[in-house]
């Protein structure tokens, strides 16, 4: 993983390297995160239409 990163920096530079290793590293815990709020905003639109009836 080290030496993919590094060619990976020395052929498009460090900002775009960087960002692309990041985001791939996050991407598992970015999913997990938007499942959360999906789930979240069905039980908050559950407990407002049951407060309201």
């Amino acid at each position: 993983m080290y030496d993919a990163f590094v060619k990976l920096v020395n052929t498009v530079g460090f900002p775009i390297g960087a960002s692309i290793y990041l985001l791939v590293r996050f991407e598992k815990k970015i999913e997990d995160l938007n499942k959360s709020i999906v789930g979240l905003t069905a039980v908050i639109s559950t407990v407002i239409g049951k407060s309201q009836k």
